[in-house]
């Protein structure tokens, strides 16, 4: 998993990846809020969320190339916050997809993904 520590608090990373994602014309398909989930259950989290978001015009190819890779889109981002109140934003690396299915000669895709993937934790994490 590739991790960024965030610079600002859990809500506000979040916030900062909705806007990253938007800015950039993705859509976002679920905010899940795993301690909101947990809350509702009588069930104690620290703050936890995962955004699926991404544009049909890049995982479609791959599909296309692999029908199992379905499983793993659209892209996920994760936004935590530790025991300490340390707030991380960590996400898979798109390129691994390469070897579980059967998509080399999809890489270029998955080399736009991974830059995408970074420039968009660096900018939810603001480092």
């Amino acid at each position: 998993m590739m991790i960024r520590k965030s610079g600002v608090d859990q809500k506000a990373t979040v916030a900062r990846l909705v806007a990253a994602v938007e800015r950039r014309e993705l859509t976002v398909f679920v905010h899940v809020d795993h301690a909101e989930h947990a809350h509702r259950a009588g069930l104690e989290l620290p703050p936890t969320d995962v955004l699926v978001f991404g544009n049909p015009r890049a995982g479609t190819p791959l599909m296309a190339t692999d029908p199992r890779v379905a499983i793993d889109l659209p892209l996920r981002m994760l936004v935590w916050e530790d025991a300490s109140g340390l707030v991380f934003v960590g996400h898979h690396d798109p390129r691994e997809l390469a070897v579980t299915y059967e998509l080399v000669e999809q890489q270029a895709i998955l080399e736009r993904m991974a830059d995408l993937l970074d420039a968009i934790s660096t900018e939810a994490a603001g480092s």
